[in-house]
C-alpha cells in the first residue's frame, strides 16, 4: 500500500492524459517493464550506490521526503512547483512517465526505507504488483478518464495527495530522529 500511495498511478492520470494527448500514444508493456526493472535494480543496488556518492540512506531518505511532501503539496493545492518540459520526445512511455514520474525519487526512497523494514521478497512482490496495476491503468487510462470523470479524478488526487503528505511526514520524522 505504501508502493501505491507513492506511485499514485490513479493520481497521475491526468499526467498521463495530457502526456498522450501530446505524443500521440503511450506504450504500456515498455514502460510497465521499465517501471520494474527501475525499482527491482534499486532496491538491490540503491544502497551501494548512494555509498559510492557519500550518501547514508537517512539523508537520501530525508531529500526523498521532501520531494515528496512537495508532490503531495502540488496534488492537494492543484499547483505545480516543478517546470514541465513542452517537449515531448519520443520515448514519452520511458522519460517522463516510467522516470521519473512514476519511479522517481519519491518512490526510490521509499524503497530503501521499506528494505530496512521489510524483507525482500516481500518488496518484490509489492512491486511486481505494483507493476502490474501501472500497466492495468496505463492500458485502460481513456476508459477511466471517461469514467472518473474531471471531479472524481480531483478528488483522487486530492484523496492520494493526503495520503502521501502523511506519508513524507513519516519518512521524514523516522529519518531523521524526530
Amino acid at each position: 500500500m505504501i508502493l501505491f500511495a507513492i506511485i499514485d498511478i490513479i493520481g497521475t492520470i491526468p499526467i498521463i492524459i495530457s502526456l498522450r494527448q501530446r505524443a500521440g500514444h503511450i506504450e504500456s508493456e515498455k514502460a510497465s517493464l521499465t517501471v520494474l526493472a527501475l525499482m527491482i535494480a534499486f532496491l538491490f543496488v540503491g544502497e551501494e550506490l548512494l555509498k559510492i556518492i557519500g550518501l547514508d540512506i537517512a539523508s537520501f531518505a530525508i531529500a526523498g521526503s521532501l520531494v515528496i511532501f512537495i508532490i503531495a503539496m502540488e496534488m492537494i493545492l492543484g499547483i505545480s512547483f516543478f517546470k514541465e518540459d513542452e517537449h515531448v520526445p519520443a520515448t514519452v512511455s520511458i522519460v517522463p512517465l516510467a522516470f521519473p514520474l512514476i519511479a522517481g525519487a519519491g518512490t526510490m526512497t521509499t524503497l530503501l526505507s521499506l528494505k530496512s523494514q521489510y524483507a525482500t521478497t516481500n518488496i518484490i512482490i509489492g512491486i511486481t504488483l505494483n507493476t502490474i496495476i501501472v500497466y492495468v491503468v496505463l492500458k485502460n487510462v481513456s476508459l477511466l478518464e471517461r469514467m472518473l470523470g474531471k471531479t472524481g479524478l480531483g478528488v483522487l488526487r486530492k484523496a492520494f495527495g493526503v495520503i502521501l503528505l502523511a506519508i513524507a511526514i513519516k519518512l521524514f520524522r523516522s529519518n531523521s530522529g524526530l
